[in-house]
């Protein structure tokens, strides 16, 4: 009786959740159209946004955790991962991580935009990730593919499968960037795009941008087509 009694309890059972519920890698644009101030506003904007309280809140209060990754791109084959897979589980967690990367250096300054190498290393990155639910690749940059293969051999010939991609679109430097990332970067169900006027206003996208990620926010603007 006992036997029975546990086997129908376990078929009753609630599904476990997801130790970790989001995966999410973010890649900055690092090629020559950035400059060395462009590029300090973009990692201290982005550890201010992972500091931001309301990231927090989001991050720790979700069930299941999330775990980030950080890299910077340019060139083909001139990527340079600044933070690792991280579980982010507590305040010291995020805390850690922020300031690794305000304290970022750039690895090279002079390479071209290879958009589609970028992301073909963000699925190699992926690929490494905890065991999520939900796997999120994050790309901003201020300018269209210039070099090599485009995002559309990426994702025919890198692992995406149940991966969405986003971007962040930092106008100012090339007028088509924004019809790009829209039509030929975004990827995925729940894609979005964010956009900041400027690399002063990074910081304020990239948190508006986290925190629809993180909290996995359906509606808002520039959707995929």
């Amino acid at each position: 009786m006992v036997r029975w009694a546990a086997l129908i309890a376990g078929l009753f059972a609630a599904p476990a959740e997801a130790a970790c519920r989001l995966g999410l890698v973010l890649a900055l644009d690092v090629s020559s159209s950035v400059d060395n101030r462009e590029y300090e506003l973009q990692s201290k904007g982005l550890a201010a946004a992972l500091d931001a309280p309301d990231i927090r809140h989001a991050i720790l209060s979700g069930r299941g955790e999330v775990a980030l990754a950080v890299y910077e791109w340019s060139g083909r084959h001139r990527e340079k991962l600044h933070l690792d897979w991280k579980l982010l589980r507590s305040h010291a967690d995020i805390t850690r991580a922020a300031a690794a990367l305000a304290d970022m250096e750039r690895a090279t300054a002079e390479f071209p935009t290879a958009l589609g190498s970028a992301l073909g290393y963000g699925a190699q990155v992926m690929a490494r990730a905890p065991d999520c639910a939900r796997r999120v690749i994050d790309v901003s940059g201020d300018g269209v593919n210039n070099q090599g293969f485009g995002p559309a051999l990426a994702y025919r010939h890198f692992p995406f499968q149940n991966i969405t991609v986003n971007g962040l679109v930092i106008l100012g430097h090339d007028e088509d960037v924004l019809r790009h990332y829209r039509e030929e970067v975004l990827r995925g169900p729940g894609a979005f795009l964010e956009v900041a006027d400027g690399f002063e206003d990074f910081r304020r996208a990239m948190e508006r941008k986290l925190f629809r990620e993180i909290s996995d926010i359906v509606l808002g603007a520039l959707p995929a087509q």
